[in-house]
């Protein structure tokens, strides 16, 4: 008799990885990390245990979009007011919080719940190539 196997997350082991994102397109980075994050090319992936692994991005300052997505993609915020709404272009989150825009991504990749949020804690990101997780020794990774 075959019985469906389902992950604890007390079972899971968990590895640190190393991505960098010079030149790298930000969707298809985004959705690389994403599945790392959720866990899904592990072979005891679960959908309602976490099951992935920790990530850290280097280089997110030098993410790369294709075509003229640096004037037009634009990220919204609301302060909760009236007229409130804030808006901010790539190109301007760039300049000021460059690994904002890989966590946008990758967040958006993610369950829109606790698990998701639980998820997205694992997900370092540094605009420098430097970072302070040696000791976890992560293993360079490449896309």
């Amino acid at each position: 008799m075959m019985k469906t196997y389902s992950a604890k997350s007390n079972e899971v082991d968990r590895k640190w990885y190393v991505v960098d994102a010079k030149g790298q397109v930000l969707g298809r980075l985004a959705s690389f990390i994403a599945t790392r994050l959720r866990g899904k090319h592990k072979p005891i992936y679960t959908p309602h245990v976490d099951t992935g692994d920790h990530v850290i991005v280097v280089n997110a300052a030098k993410v790369a979009l294709t075509g003229r997505k640096w004037d037009q993609k634009v990220y919204y915020r609301h302060s909760g007011y009236m007229g409130g709404l804030k808006s901010t272009t790539a190109n301007q989150l760039l300049q000021k919080r460059p690994g904002d825009l890989i966590v946008f991504a990758v967040r958006g990749m993610l369950p829109k719940n606790r698990l998701g949020r639980q998820m997205l804690r694992k997900l370092k990101v540094y605009a420098g190539s430097d970072h302070p997780h040696t000791a976890q020794q992560p293993e360079q990774i490449q896309i």
